[in-house]
């Protein structure tokens, strides 16, 4: 099918030239039908979340507590956004480096989460938690955060205030672009992508 043919490809959801457009909540059915190298364009509530919250949040599904949001069908951004300047709602929100939530994004992925952006590699036990609950890796552009935070119509903290920039906040997004690096059948763009340009 050509590039600039519109196709139907999740629910809700048209591509429109090579982009396709999402539209949260973010459901398994919708993740599974992305492939790595897919561009999209996310709009509505995300959520954003470092190491720091990732492991409170892992702390409190390990006590048997509920979290501070239902993390089912959401997608995670890997960011700490810097304080917003007067009259801007969010400050630069550039992505952190994947590996960093590695250790927790496995229990997450298993309570329900569907989608996490960020850059870089993530382990194969990110990747094999990925494969059997049918969740989705996002990279986002590293070094382009001030245009990034365009993207973002509001922003609120919704839990871990003490974490300062780290705290958990809820975003309203549009047209958030990302690609897809790894998809639910463990295929990683930053392997076949390398893999392409080997002699």
């Amino acid at each position: 099918m050509s590039p600039d043919m519109p196709r139907r490809c999740c629910k809700g959801d048209v591509v429109l030239g090579s982009v396709i457009k999402i539209n949260t909540p973010f459901t398994k059915e919708m993740a599974r039908q992305l492939k790595a190298g897919d561009s999209v364009e996310i709009s509505g509530v995300i959520y954003t979340a470092r190491d720091a919250a990732h492991k409170k949040l892992t702390a409190l599904l390990e006590e048997g507590k509920e979290l501070p949001f239902d993390i089912r069908d959401q997608i995670i951004y890997y960011v700490g956004p810097c304080p917003a300047r007067p009259g801007m709602i969010i400050g630069s929100a550039g992505p952190t480096t994947s590996g960093r939530m590695d250790a927790y994004a496995p229990r997450l992925i298993g309570s329900g989460l569907t989608g996490m952006i960020g850059k870089g590699l993530r382990s194969p036990e990110v990747v094999e938690a990925m494969k059997e609950h049918g969740a989705v890796c996002f990279g986002a552009t590293g070094g382009a955060g001030a245009l990034l935070s365009k993207c973002i119509v509001s922003q609120e903290v919704t839990a871990f205030p003490e974490l300062g920039t780290e705290a958990l906040r809820k975003l309203v997004v549009e047209n958030f672009p990302a690609v897809v690096v790894i998809d639910c059948n463990g295929n990683d763009l930053y392997i076949t992508g390398r893999a392409k340009f080997k002699i």
